[in-house]
């Protein structure tokens, strides 16, 4: 069965490195989240190829955030179709199995030491639990599996409803996670290559990188 789905969006101290400004960006407000803080940019090739690897991967991914981004669009303009339908579970299965796995190696290996550099260097927030940009990026990865699973409930609920009506608020309501999630893990991405890994190759020498 196809649906047609109608409707309007609704919706520190003086750093060295420039990092809090990121404690004001959000992933509903991109404009001035996407205007990255002062971080002394590394080009890719300057890169150690621990962290050279971890860009890597965002491409793939980035390419799978469009296609998902894509079926959302269509699904709002056409109607729910199987394809639709194929296009969106793709994507709840590859972050399933590739997003977490990336995310898990960077806590694992990268984010524990650069969390302490970045307190070493007094580049954190304020109160007894000082928080760094990388206590971000972690939340980010917990936000993003949740939305998902989100997303995944909305879907399976939907096609259960009798009502038609109600099955299209539920449908939209998953939509609209679905839009939620694009930005926040765009944003992230964004954050991690133009933000997290600059400082790691600013504050971690090759040798501790090479033994991650």
């Amino acid at each position: 069965m196809e649906f047609v789905l109608k409707r309007a969006d609704p919706v520190g101290k003086p750093s060295r490195h420039g990092l809090t400004a990121m404690e004001v960006l959000s992933p509903m407000d991109p404009p001035e989240a996407y205007a990255a803080p002062s971080v002394v940019p590394v080009a890719n090739q300057d890169m150690h190829p621990f962290l050279r690897h971890f860009v890597a991967e965002h491409q793939p991914f980035l390419g799978e955030v469009t296609a998902f981004e894509g079926a959302i669009l269509s699904i709002q303009q056409s109607g729910y179709t199987k394809a639709a339908d194929e296009k969106l579970r793709r994507f709840l299965n590859f972050l399933d199995e590739e997003f977490i796995a990336h995310s898990r190696r960077e806590e694992a290996a990268l984010f524990p030491l650069l969390r302490r550099r970045l307190l070493a260097e007094g580049e954190h927030g304020s109160g007894e639990d000082p928080q760094t940009p990388v206590d971000l990026l972690r939340d980010e990865h917990i936000k993003a599996v949740q939305l998902a699973a989100v997303i995944l409930n909305f879907l399976g609920l939907a096609f259960r409803l009798r009502d038609e009506q109600s099955r299209l608020m539920v449908l939209d309501a998953a939509l609209e996670q679905g839009k939620f999630l694009v930005e926040l893990l765009r944003l992230h991405v964004y954050r991690e290559d133009n933000v997290i890994f600059p400082l790691a190759h600013q504050l971690i020498n090759s040798e501790e990188l090479a033994r991650m």
